[in-house]
């Protein structure tokens, strides 16, 4: 076993270890790829492989979070090993490498995820549950008919969109979204990385919805083949309780089923009850759930 620095022509590798554990999670190989060439802009980002005969087995990634005025945070990103792997110190070679990323950054405070089957794992190294985050299905076949804009909404593929106005709608709607750590410092370089120029994103999919020239709602797809990820939908506070995330959720969903997509994938925190309301009107399904752990580093 070698634990070493992933390199962009693991991304075959990783994407395939990803799917057997976590079928749930969609990410292409060419966004794996370029994810690993052309790391997160100021966030200090590295992954780690662990390889047994030439193939990859193990992976995890490390990073400063960058978009939270919290300071001296990191995250411990997807720490997975092949089931036939397991039990052999793989796991606990991967955190420590990761843990080794983060310690010289200054960071103090760090937020991993676990499956709840890995919580003893996690606890012995430190780190206790905090939050669980549900994982649901949809299956496109048939999609959900969007139902008719109310007057004054225009529904628009975000291809048709300026970018700068999706950005600051999807900053004023994760303001208060639920989690450890605050997203309440987005720059828009770290926006363009991670959502705009993302390889995976179905810019003809990927809804917004606008009133009087402004976006107050949206729902992001990234894609791979005939699977699909809900990145995120949300509506700018002053524009809530109207079902315009819903709304432009359904018409993605249609859109993306249109063009192929036969299974669509999402997560929420347990504690966003509207969020979870919607995707049940929808017709999601849970499949699975994970915990974000904490931990302090010393």
């Amino acid at each position: 076993m070698r634990i070493r620095a992933a390199r962009p022509d693991d991304a075959p590798g990783v994407v395939a270890l990803r799917t057997t554990v976590f079928p749930y999670l969609v990410r292409g190989v060419a966004s794996t790829r370029k994810m690993i060439a052309e790391p997160p802009p100021g966030e200090d980002w590295t992954a780690f492989v662990a390889e047994v005969d030439s193939r990859v087995v193990g992976w995890v990634s490390a990073e400063r979070i960058g978009t939270t005025s919290a300071a001296n945070v990191g995250a411990i990103n997807l720490l997975h090993v092949h089931p036939e792997h397991r039990q052999r110190g793989i796991g606990g070679a991967l955190l420590a490498a990761a843990t080794d990323h983060l310690r010289p950054l200054g960071i103090r405070r760090v937020r991993a995820t676990a499956q709840p089957e890995a919580l003893p794992f996690a606890r012995r190294h430190g780190y206790e549950p905090s939050r669980e985050v549900r994982y649901s299905a949809l299956d496109l076949n048939p999609a959900p008919a969007p139902p008719d804009p109310p007057p004054g909404v225009k529904l628009l593929p975000i291809a048709e969109v300026d970018p700068h106005l999706l950005y600051v709608a999807d900053v004023a709607s994760a303001v208060d979204e639920p989690g450890d750590v605050p997203v309440d410092a987005k720059s828009y370089e770290s926006w363009q990385y991670d959502v705009w120029d993302n390889l995976g994103l179905d810019k003809t999919a990927s809804i917004a919805a606008e009133v009087g020239g402004e976006v107050v709602a949206f729902s992001l797809v990234k894609r791979d083949g005939d699977r699909m990820w809900s990145d995120y939908t949300g509506s700018v506070p002053a524009y809530r309780g109207r079902g315009l995330a819903r709304l432009a959720k359904a018409a993605a969903l249609h859109r993306a089923a249109a063009s192929g997509v036969r299974v669509a994938y999402t997560s929420n925190d347990e504690a966003n009850a509207p969020m979870l309301a919607i995707n049940a009107r929808l017709g999601y399904r849970p499949v699975a759930s994970q915990w974000t752990c904490l931990a302090e580093l010393t």
